[in-house]
């Protein structure tokens, strides 16, 4: 049987999520009808469309469920909090990743923008959607192949930023390892990078700073 982490909310001020793509179907079916019982808010990632159908019809009909980011919001989201998050995407490619943030954001109720394609192989789209960039209290970069992105956003805003790799790539870029390295070399001061496709961790992050820090801070 499943144990449901009832407390985390309290703890950490984020309710439970579950990762879906490790469990079988019939774990899955067990776990998501336990959690629905209770009425928890809850994210479901990892969740492609397919695996709907091992669950119950009348569970399904709770979930909103994303297609695009694999997530599923069971339960309703969380009541609103100060802040705003904007989501880079180097390429549109990276949509599904940056996705899982902005909706890992959504339900935990963070304002999130996503702005897709604004990676350096076009500096100029880059360069148009600073001003949305530096109005947000942090910034989260999803980027592919060499990550280049992650620095170059390190340099021009001074929210704090959270870098997330993602495995699009080919040849040496092939998995997200490339991407990685790359994020986590960078000479642009102070980033902060999570594991490779993980844009729920870094939404994560980003809730426990505006958490934290609150929104008054000075921006440069």
């Amino acid at each position: 049987m499943h144990v449901h982490d009832d407390r985390r909310l309290d703890r950490i001020g984020m309710p439970e999520a579950v990762l879906c793509s490790a469990k079988s179907d019939s774990q899955l079916r067990v776990i998501v009808d336990e959690l629905a019982s209770t009425g928890q808010p809850t994210l479901l990632t990892r969740l492609p469309a397919e695996r709907l159908g091992c669950l119950s019809s009348e569970v399904v009909e709770q979930i909103d469920h994303d297609p695009i980011s694999e997530t599923g919001i069971l339960g309703g989201m969380q009541s609103s909090r100060p802040g705003k998050v904007a989501i880079a995407a180097a390429g549109t490619s990276d949509q599904r990743v940056a996705t899982e943030a902005a909706r890992t954001l959504e339900f935990s109720g963070v304002d999130a923008e996503v702005l897709v394609d604004i990676g350096v192989a076009g500096l100029w789209r880059l360069e148009a959607r600073l001003p949305e960039l530096r109005a947000a209290d942090i910034v989260i970069v999803v980027a592919g192949m060499d990550a280049a992105l992650v620095s170059v956003m390190g340099g021009l805003v001074g929210a704090p930023i959270i870098g997330v790799p993602t495995s699009v790539g080919y040849g040496v870029a092939e998995g997200g390892s490339t991407a990685l390295n790359s994020a986590l070399a960078s000479c642009a001061q102070g980033v902060a990078v999570v594991n490779i496709d993980n844009g729920f961790g870094a939404a994560c992050a980003a809730v426990r700073m505006l958490s934290l820090l609150g929104t008054d801070r000075s921006r440069s």
